[in-house]
């Protein structure tokens, strides 16, 4: 129950970071997609897997895990749920980017999951029924496609609640499906395995986790909505459109003024002396009579 209602935490939380990254762009987008995949990578799912372990126990050993495999599981989920996030967030509503990026981020869930169980050791041996292991990888594929989706369409507090418990339900049966695979032959003993115990891990996750979780909350809730941002976008785009129009329509002034300068000084026919072509025509057109010749300008006459 604890590891259940950690992944609903986990994915609301991803769910509500992820609403952000839909209203914004760029290098922001990125930050509030990097939160959400730690979100539901992190707590959502890697979290959730761990505290189930702790559940977990083998009669006659002590079990103890590998600490670097168990925190490249780590990794692998926050890592494969970002992917998927990146691509569907910028694939838009195509069926493609979200069917690939259900398919990606599914298998590597499915991979972290068997990578943790890897990371066990115990003096027993695990065999396991390729069957439902197959059905696991199924769950985890079809879910991360449906928790993709959420990332998606999800808008407001009841259903972004919802859709967390869904998430939850979805990440829970993947796991104990596949630790119903699961079958404990034991083996021979040789004293206790190398390896950490699950309290060591516990402990500081817990720790780390809370003060991540606290933090990202904070962020969300005194960042501005979905709805906000999109309002705030809008606005800017009418702001830049406007400036744009004006800067148009003063350039065209400006071209139109020339323009007519132009036709006023230099169109139309001839000055009425035939020295300066563009005068005269003008002036007439304009409704001012001609000026007279000029006479510097006029032919003198030769004496016979």
């Amino acid at each position: 129950m604890l590891a259940y209602i950690m992944s609903s935490i986990g994915c609301m939380l991803g769910l509500l970071l992820a609403s952000r990254a839909r209203g914004t762009e760029g290098a922001s987008r990125i930050r509030w997609l990097l939160g959400a995949a730690l979100s539901i990578g992190g707590t959502g799912i890697w979290v959730m897997h761990f505290i189930a372990m702790m559940g977990f126990q083998v009669a006659g050993t002590q079990i103890r895990y590998d600490v670097w495999l168990t925190a490249a599981s780590a990794v692998l989920a926050v890592v494969v749920v970002g992917a998927g996030m990146v691509l569907v967030s910028y694939g838009g509503a195509r069926l493609a980017p979200l069917l690939g990026g259900g398919l990606l981020t599914g298998l590597g869930v499915a991979g972290m999951h068997y990578l943790g169980m890897y990371a066990m050791r115990m003096n027993a041996h695990l065999d396991y029924d390729p069957l439902v292991v197959a059905l696991s990888v199924l769950i985890a594929v079809v879910a991360a496609t449906v928790a993709l989706w959420f990332t998606l369409r999800v808008r407001g507090a009841l259903a972004t609640g919802a859709a967390a418990l869904i998430m939850g339900v979805a990440v829970s049966g993947m796991h104990y499906t596949g630790m119903f695979a699961i079958s404990v032959r034991p083996g021979e003993s040789h004293g206790t395995p190398a390896g950490a115990e699950g309290i060591d891990f516990l402990l500081p996750m817990i720790v780390g986790i809370s003060l991540l979780t606290m933090a990202m909350l904070l962020t969300v809730l005194l960042s501005p909505s979905e709805r906000e941002l999109r309002n705030e976008a809008e606005l800017m785009a009418r702001l830049r459109e406007n400036a744009n129009s004006g800067a148009n329509s003063g350039a065209n002034g400006g071209v139109n003024a020339a323009r007519g300068d132009g036709a006023s000084y230099g169109s139309g026919a001839p000055h009425a002396g035939g020295a300066f072509p563009g005068d005269g025509a003008a002036g007439t057109a304009a409704g001012h009579p001609a000026e007279p010749p000029n006479p510097m300008f006029q032919p003198r006459s030769r004496p016979r």
